[in-house]
């Protein structure tokens, strides 16, 4: 996934060495006014350096209401072995003089601001900014800048949904169903019953892109449902059709239409393709709330 110049990550936050000698007045002292994260590292350590940018983004979210600091466990081992620490990368909160919480390993940016957060509360920016930002951008219709802000929080985050849903979506815009597929198939498995409103809504732009492929061009549809205003088939086609060439409002129509004539037509296939709809374009959108609103005319 591409990278993005100039992305909105929150700066890296300034980091300070600490010894053995400096590891009182740096950790122990300083923790009785913020909480302290020691991150336990070493050169040779390809995860720490993994570990570090992201935890370094975190902690400048913090605002100021924790601190960090980096030990090098070959130049100070003592403090590490009086901690129990084998393995690293190694992270421990210390707050009033003790240590209070840890992680080991180089966790997901979004697992490390929760383990701060439970510390302080909740941080500012990270992936939540970016991802508003990345659907600011869309909604304008900067496809290209989008990208390129969720293909940096999947950098950091492999497991975000809104980001792996949000890019797959635009790859079904851009004609990429084959990658929009494979990075849809990335996606950690629900629980179930709880299908994510993210990843549901760009299986549901796939399938409508793939159906729209096989309908073909508008006028013979069109010209169909002149000549047999009761051809439901050609009706559908149209509305998948018109979805498929971003005419939400018309594609609707079509389908509502389907309903007001014969709403058991082909087994009440109108409206289960209107819902798909309603999931693709987002429960709250402006073509979803008037279309919903119609529907529910038709019904009552």
């Amino acid at each position: 996934m591409a990278n993005v110049e100039g992305a909105a990550l929150a700066p890296k936050t300034a980091v300070k060495d600490v010894t053995t000698a400096s590891f009182r007045a740096d950790v122990l002292t300083a923790s009785q006014k913020q909480p302290v994260l020691v991150d336990f590292w070493a050169p040779w350590c390809g995860p720490c350096k993994q570990l570090a940018p992201a935890l370094e983004r975190a902690v400048a979210d913090a605002g100021g209401k924790v601190a960090l600091v980096k030990m090098n466990i070959d130049e100070h081992p003592q403090i590490a072995g009086q901690l129990g620490i084998q393995s690293i990368p190694a992270v421990i909160a210390f707050d009033r003089g003790q240590p209070v919480d840890g992680f080991v390993g180089a966790l997901p940016e979004s697992q490390i601001r929760g383990f701060i957060e439970r510390m302080i509360g909740p941080l500012t920016g990270g992936a939540a900014a970016l991802l508003t930002e990345a659907e600011e951008a869309a909604a304008k219709g900067d496809a290209a800048a989008a990208a390129a802000i969720y293909s940096e929080i999947l950098a950091e985050d492999p497991a975000e949904t809104k980001a792996i849903g949000g890019l797959a979506k635009l790859q079904v815009a851009a004609g990429q169903i084959d990658q929009a597929r494979a990075l849809l198939e990335t996606a950690p498995a629900p629980a179930p019953g709880k299908e994510d409103p993210a990843i549901a809504a760009a299986w549901a732009a796939l399938r409508l892109a793939e159906q729209a492929s096989n309908v073909g061009e508008l006028a013979p549809l069109e010209q169909a449902i002149a000549a047999n205003p009761d051809d439901h088939q050609a009706r559908f086609d149209l509305a998948v059709a018109l979805s498929a060439k971003g005419d939400r409002e018309g594609a609707a129509d079509q389908l509502l239409e389907i309903i007001r004539r014969d709403r058991k037509w082909n087994d009440e296939a109108a409206r289960k393709q209107l819902l798909q709809l309603f999931e693709a374009w987002g429960l709250m959108d402006p073509a979803t709330v008037a279309a919903r609103r119609k529907l529910s005319a038709i019904w009552f």
